[in-house]
């Protein structure tokens, strides 16, 4: 299940309608689609496009998108680190990012204006959208596995604008349950004489 941590409040939120509240000002839809009994474990690309095409068919109405597709990351993934580079660095889009989460856990981290930075950890059953021009960024969590539903309005899909000075680096990276800490906050590994 999802959650929001906004790091400058110390402040969680695991409620899906709070989330949906939190998130609807700043333009950001989330949604929770049922998972569970829909899928079996073998399931390819083509059965989950087929199975969720009624709710690709209402996304696509709602946003202006073209095409829909899968696209399956794990540790294994070959290239993983030169994938993950492109993304887990502030950027942003000419188009809205959006994500059904199908399997596994990511965070997406938002810099929206005049918001605070905040963290959206997204598991299987969530769905979000990133609007067009957001400044964002993205981490996999520690599994390294996300299968997601991805969305487009052109069918050559998007590619990452990196923000010059951005302030991901200002942020740990890693995924802690719902949260992810501020450098200045992380904690320090303890050394046992």
């Amino acid at each position: 299940m999802a959650s929001v941590f906004i790091p400058s409040q110390q402040r969680t939120i695991d409620n899906p309608t709070e989330i949906s509240e939190f998130l609807k000002p700043f333009g950001i839809w989330f949604e929770q689609w049922q998972v569970a009994g829909r899928l079996q474990p073998t399931a390819t690309d083509h059965d989950i496009l087929e199975e969720y095409a009624p709710e690709i068919e209402q996304i696509k109405k709602k946003g202006g998108f073209v095409t829909a597709d899968v696209i399956n990351v794990h540790a294994d993934t070959p290239n993983l680190d030169a994938m993950l580079q492109k993304f887990n660095k502030e950027h942003t889009h000419s188009e809205d990012e959006v994500r059904f989460t199908v399997s596994g856990k990511g965070v997406f981290h938002l810099d929206p204006e005049g918001g605070p930075v905040f963290g959206v950890t997204v598991e299987s059953g969530d769905m979000i959208n990133v609007p067009c021009g957001m400044k964002h960024w993205f981490n996999l969590c520690n599994d390294q596995h996300i299968r997601c539903i991805r969305f487009f309005e052109d069918t050559a899909g998007w590619t990452p604008h990196y923000v010059e000075h951005g302030v991901h680096s200002d942020f740990s990276p890693m995924c802690f349950g719902g949260s992810f800490l501020p450098q200045s906050k992380r904690i320090e590994p303890v050394i046992q004489p």
